[in-house]
């Protein structure tokens, strides 16, 4: 229900949400107490009296309890709303048959793709400089640097650049663990990218990760010319290094070149949901506008990848409900009490997050901010749930464990194969990624025009009456000029060379 200046999102609601701010002293709801404070868009307010320990709903969920009385028409935040215990009581694929029906008869999209000889399909052509180890990042960043600074790159315009893959890991872990299996999976993940026309791991050469344990692992990639390995020890040292990947790369670039761009169908796609410096309209706006776009995708075959395993804690119902099997159920739960595990034993709780910003945006607790991120993955079947960096392997709605730290999510979501990221932000977000490209969704119209040569796509206008459905056709279609080869604002940038973070796990030895 809408009214002048604030929202009910569903008919259960005991709060509404500001869309404008309101002035101390005023009565936006047109009762209720008297504003104490001005309170910002985005914010809610009490549609009613709400009791001390009764629950606060939004969405038609529970997002929080009052921590003390709070008067119709007043102020609900972090004051006087608190996390307390939700819904486990898992009904595990209730909604499965309706998750399949919600599946649209969409005609086949396409876009021009990169065709790999192995059957890939690309949306970017880099090449890849890859760390194995902190002790190598140097080397690889200043052979980047040098290489797309000396004109190299200009007789090879199908080459998009080359990426320096660098890292703070690699050594000082476990063999075998989470941590190190996190770092090989990515690793691996982004030299066997589609996006990847060639790729050149360096390494020190006595490190943990190891390159010739990763091809056992993983299998050789069947090609010698789009994949080799060196390390400075073998190499000769710091400047001797540097002078190999330079001669390795001219060496890899006429292969890496031999690409053209030819039609392609979206069933190829995979895209990375993601969002940052969420607010109180992510969860109304862009993120179920992204979440119309992610059921279009799977509609046309593709794949669509959410993450931020502390980012959905509270909304894991939604997705429960919806999973394709009880072993895809069993995952997603396993993974919840890793969570919880995890964060206890680190000193910190599930609530740690909403993050400062969030909350001035105006999201209280993870469990509000849970059911908006959660939006974004749509409502067709939960068919997989995969680890970090980990294939996405089956077509349709997957979940990938990760942080909610975003570079951290991003970086195992491109190792999955997404050649696409789509970002949803309300409060602001400079970020973008390689090789997949970063398309950015603002969620108020505010912040579109605060940062325009950030913002690919305004979602506010969702407030003013463009439908979820219209919204998330114009999602998808920005989506297939990218991966056709159209920059996105990020990419314009040059944003991406920062933002490879593997998540660490386990003590640094």
């Amino acid at each position: 229900m809408a009214a002048d200046g604030w929202l009910k999102m569903h008919a259960s609601d005991t709060v509404a949400v500001l869309t404008a701010k309101a002035p101390s002293g005023s009565q936006p709801l047109g009762h209720g107490a008297a504003l104490e404070r001005a309170v910002p868009a985005g914010h809610k307010l009490a549609l009613d009296t709400i009791a001390q320990g009764a629950p606060i709903i939004k969405f038609g969920q529970i997002i929080g309890y009052a921590t003390q009385p709070v008067a119709a028409g007043e102020h609900i935040h972090t004051h006087n709303c608190a996390m307390g215990e939700h819904d486990t009581a898992y009904e595990i694929g209730v909604d499965l048959e309706q998750a399949r029906a919600n599946i649209p008869k969409v005609a086949p999209g396409e876009f021009m793709g990169i065709h790999r000889a192995n059957g890939q399909i690309g949306t970017r052509n880099y090449v890849a400089l890859i760390a194995t180890v902190n002790c190598s990042t140097t080397v690889i960043r200043q052979a980047a640097f040098q290489i797309n600074t000396s004109g190299m790159l200009d007789d090879y315009p199908n080459v998009d650049g080359v990426v320096a893959f660098a890292h703070g890991t690699g050594c000082g872990m476990a063999p075998d663990g989470p941590g190190h299996d996190n770092l090989q999976r990515v690793l691996w993940g982004h030299a066997t990218h589609p996006n990847v026309g060639a790729a050149l791991f360096v390494g020190l050469g006595c490190e943990v990760i190891q390159i010739a344990r990763m091809k056992a692992t993983f299998g050789d990639v069947g090609s010698a010319e789009r994949f080799k390995g060196l390390t400075i020890q073998d190499s000769g040292g710091t400047t001797r290094t540097i002078a190999a990947i330079v001669d390795a790369v001219a060496k890899l670039l006429p292969q890496a070149n031999a690409v053209t761009r030819a039609p392609a169908p979206a069933s190829a796609l995979r895209v990375a949901l993601q969002c940052g410096g969420s607010d109180g309209f992510s969860g109304i706006t862009a993120n179920p506008a992204l979440g119309v776009a992610s059921d279009i995708l799977v509609g046309m075959g593709g794949t669509v990848v959410l993450a931020e395993t502390p980012e959905i804690y509270g909304a894991e119902q939604l997705l429960l409900r919806r999973a394709a099997s009880q072993e895809v159920a069993d995952k997603l739960i396993e993974r919840i009490g890793w969570w919880e595990n995890y964060t206890r034993i680190n000193g910190g709780t599930m609530d740690n997050n909403p993050s400062p910003g969030n909350k001035a945006g105006g999201l209280t607790t993870i469990l509000e901010k849970s059911l908006g991120a959660a939006a974004k993955g749509g409502s067709t079947p939960l068919t997989s749930v995969i680890d970090y960096g980990a294939p996405a392997d089956v077509p349709g709605f997957a979940f990938m464990d990760s942080p909610g730290y975003d570079p951290a999510s991003v970086t195992g979501q491109i190792a999955t194969g997404a050649q696409i990221v789509v970002f949803t932000t309300g409060r602001g977000s400079a970020f973008g990624s390689k090789p997949a490209p970063t398309i950015k969704l603002a969620t108020n119209s505010a912040l579109a025009a605060a940062m325009p040569d950030d913002m690919d796509l305004d979602c506010g206008d969702v407030l003013a009456g463009v439908s979820l459905e219209d919204k998330g056709r114009q999602i998808v279609d920005m989506i297939l000029k990218v991966a056709s080869g159209e920059a996105s604002k990020s990419e314009a940038l040059g944003l991406g060379d920062n933002e490879f973070v593997p998540w660490q796990i386990g003590a640094v030895m």
